[in-house]
């Protein structure tokens, strides 16, 4: 059986792990430090995002993220510190929290084409993990807050640098650990 390495589809094997991550991004929410000055708590989350993008299929990280989001949406608690509803997906946090589907995909989908080293994959994790979300979560929480966008960036980004950083350091050393343990096997790839 030959194995198709470019596909858009969801295979069922890619289902659990559809779960996994959605309820790993769930788990890493009440991981949380609020600060004083910024709507933008510190969460685990992102690391999540960035594993997802690391190890799943572009579909399935894009799946993951979307399925957290929508668990959010009906309700459940699963954004930061527990928040939820419709409420908390569109307000000052909204634009970080919609980042994380384009992000995953985005970082799932370069990790196809290059060759998995640790600065290869630490390189994709800041792409995703910190740029891609950071341009979307800022300019969102700007708009929504009515701040200026120096004023978004204190209050969205700049704080959240060296965690993010750290973040991608750790996630990279995951990544790299389980697709040597699975020797590019894994059931995602």
């Amino acid at each position: 059986m030959q194995k198709e390495t470019q596909t858009t589809s969801i295979a069922v094997r890619e289902m659990p792990f559809i779960g996994l991550f959605a309820a790993l991004t769930a788990v890493f929410s009440y991981i949380e430090v609020p600060l004083p000055f910024s709507p933008v708590p510190i969460t685990a989350q992102t690391l999540a995002v960035m594993l997802a993008g690391s190890i799943l299929t572009p579909g399935a990280a894009l799946l993951s993220m979307v399925v957290f989001l929508l668990l959010g949406i009906i309700g459940l608690p699963v954004y930061a510190g527990g928040a939820s509803g419709i409420g908390t997906f569109f307000g000052p946090t909204g634009g970080f929290l919609m980042s994380w589907p384009i992000a995953a995909f985005i970082m799932a989908h370069i990790m196809r084409r290059i060759k998995p080293g640790f600065m290869s994959i630490l390189l994709v994790n800041i792409l995703g993990g910190i740029i891609i979300i950071y341009a979307i979560g800022v300019l969102y929480l700007a708009r929504v807050a009515h701040l200026t966008l120096p004023a978004a960036l204190v209050a969205g980004a700049l704080p959240f640098i060296p965690g993010d950083v750290i973040k991608a350091l750790l996630s990279t050393t995951i990544a790299l650990s389980i697709r040597k343990a699975f020797k590019n096997n894994f059931p995602m790839y």
